[in-house]
């Protein structure tokens, strides 16, 4: 079985608390439900900072990444299926998904 990134870009920021926690309980089912595929679930990113090709770091990063979840699928389209499930896309963020490959002489 092949691994998947499912990368989190953008999304709403919740309006209240409340509305906040809504949505981290839906999304908490949606790890849940995808029991032993979760190779790295809920991931999220702060204080990004970006090193450029001349040594300088800046504040902040270059794209809207705010997260990542691994998972295992049989195929591109099983992964898709899954993320196509996610609550994140309810909040008005996109996901992208890409097959990890293994490097060789690892593992």
């Amino acid at each position: 079985m092949s691994q998947y990134i499912i990368v989190y870009l953008g999304g709403n920021q919740p309006s209240s608390p409340e509305e906040g926690q809504k949505h981290f309980s839906k999304y908490m089912d949606w790890l849940s439900s995808l029991g032993d595929a979760v190779v790295s679930p809920a991931n999220p990113l702060k204080d990004t900072c970006t090193v450029n090709p001349d040594g300088t770091v800046t504040s902040g990063g270059t794209t809207a990444m705010s997260g990542y979840t691994i998972i295992e699928a049989d195929s591109m389209e099983s992964a898709l299926t899954i993320a196509r499930a996610c609550p994140f896309l309810e909040i008005g963020g996109s996901l992208e998904v890409s097959e990890l490959m293994e490097m060789p002489g690892q593992k």
